[in-house]
């Protein structure tokens, strides 16, 4: 290993995977910055850079070690002295990955993100470090270094998940599922609020639904998000990643009742097929779905929906397939995603009989993904002569206008709107009104209105 100089360590950092994960990696440049170590965004400049990895799927672990195997490189070839990896890849490889990635220097499990600078100060010595405290008992929370732009930032409410869906490993990544105390949100909250910059606020955990159960005895999102408009004056609040089995009444209530509250929810279902889902272990059947989706559009006029499903589950048929097309179909969701089942070890689907080939997993991804291409030209059609509030979020060199996002389309996973003015005239984070006149795919092309 290469000699450290008798200067601040230089840390880089690359942060892969979801925004839940992207909130670990600010807490932990926090306590890199507050204990003196120089935080660079080059690659090229930095001492020691750290990989905050996700592992979820099996793309997700192939990106974690592409990542790792590139980043090597830059320690054989250039002046970086080390890598520490940490993350979802670290906590569930724990025991291979320094055997199969010598490259590594320092593994931290998600339970030790908090020792992060040991960490680094070990590597910078030359030394091998890892350390897997109890995932379970981590601290939630904590001062972070926000790395989104500054007119948009996430909230973790709660960490881990008690779901058990039978293709699934984040519960044995992350742990069972803890809420963080509402108190300690708010205060959160009303802190990223104070610049005045701050636009929009996204209210995350692995299941934003459950938040509160295990505190308080019951659900609670919806008081905290009352809680959240009437103690900030951020403009947008969005929740994401919500349980279809767990929209109560009391949060579609706080939903229609608060403007501020955008009118937009993202909740995974998975499939519609009622012996898929009983194999997936899903809480709540078909016509729970159903009755929810029905129940938010008619209490919500206007709502925005994004959904998730996989394709090619162990046992899924024909007739199952053609059901979730069916539904996707009828429900005309707004934003639709699939995946193809990834078979991921110590998950209890991998022992699943009747698992689906690959092509045909391809095949049926294609083909819902071709309808809902379909749906969202229709609905995005309709847009055009409408007018619509959009948060501006930069400039696009290539095509010479603004771009940024409705309240219809959440950060980095939805749709864009792009808009022309005058270059200089419009600031990131800048509300503007813009009058749709044109469709490309999945994004909107308008006007400013004056």
């Amino acid at each position: 290993m290469k000699e450290v100089l008798n200067e601040p360590v230089k840390v880089g950092f690359v942060s892969l995977g979801c925004p839940k994960n992207q909130l670990d990696t600010e807490v932990m440049l926090k306590e890199l910055y507050d204990e003196g170590f120089e935080i660079v965004s080059e690659e090229t400049e930095a001492d020691i850079i750290i990989i905050n990895t996700c592992a979820f799927i099996e793309s997700a672990k192939k990106e974690a070690i592409d990542n790792i195997i590139d980043i090597g490189w830059l320690k054989e070839h250039h002046t970086l002295k080390g890598i520490v990896v940490t993350g979802c890849l670290a906590e569930r490889y724990r025991d291979s990955i320094f055997e199969e990635l010598p490259e590594v220097d320092a593994i931290l499990g998600v339970g030790s993100i908090h020792s992060i600078c040991d960490a680094v100060r070990s590597v910078a010595k030359g030394e091998k470090f890892s350390r897997y405290e109890d995932k379970n008992n981590v601290k939630l929370g904590g001062e972070r270094i926000i790395t989104t732009p500054e007119y948009t930032a996430y909230l973790k409410v709660a960490e881990g998940c008690d779901n058990r869906c039978t293709y699934c490993a984040i519960p044995g990544i992350r742990g069972g599922f803890r809420s963080r105390p509402m108190d300690e949100i708010i205060a959160e909250a009303k802190e990223l609020s104070e610049s005045g910059e701050l636009k929009e606020l996204c209210v995350i955990a692995q299941d934003t639904t459950r938040y509160g159960l295990d505190l308080y005895g019951s659900y609670a999102l919806a008081q905290l998000l009352q809680r959240l408009c009437d103690e900030t004056d951020i403009p947008w609040i969005r929740i994401l990643y919500c349980y279809p089995d767990k929209i109560t009444d009391e949060l579609i209530d706080v939903i229609k009742k608060n403007d501020r509250i955008v009118k937009y929810l993202d909740i995974p279902i998975q499939h519609i097929s009622d012996p898929v889902l009983k194999r997936m272990n899903r809480h709540g059947d078909s016509a729970l779905i159903r009755s929810v989706f029905e129940k938010l559009r008619r209490e919500i006029p206007g709502i925005v929906l994004r959904t998730t499903a996989i394709v090619g589950f162990p046992g899924e048929t024909e007739e199952d397939f053609t059901a979730l097309c069916e539904f996707v179909k009828e429900m005309k969701f707004e934003h639709f995603g699939a995946f193809t089942y990834s078979r991921e070890e110590d998950t209890p689907a991998y022992d699943f009989e009747d698992q689906i080939d690959e092509q045909v997993k391809q095949d049926r991804f294609d083909i819902i993904m071709r309808e809902q291409l379909d749906i969202n030209a229709d609905l995005n059609e309709k847009k055009i002569g409408q007018t619509v509030s959009v948060l501006c979020e930069d400039y696009d060199e290539v095509s010479q206008t603004y771009f940024g996002r409705s309240e219809a389309d959440a950060p980095e996973i939805d749709g864009k709107v792009y808009f022309s003015a005058k270059r200089g005239s419009i600031e990131p984070g800048q509300f503007v009104n813009v009058k749709i006149r044109e469709v490309c795919d999945y994004d909107l092309i308008g006007d400013i209105c004056k």
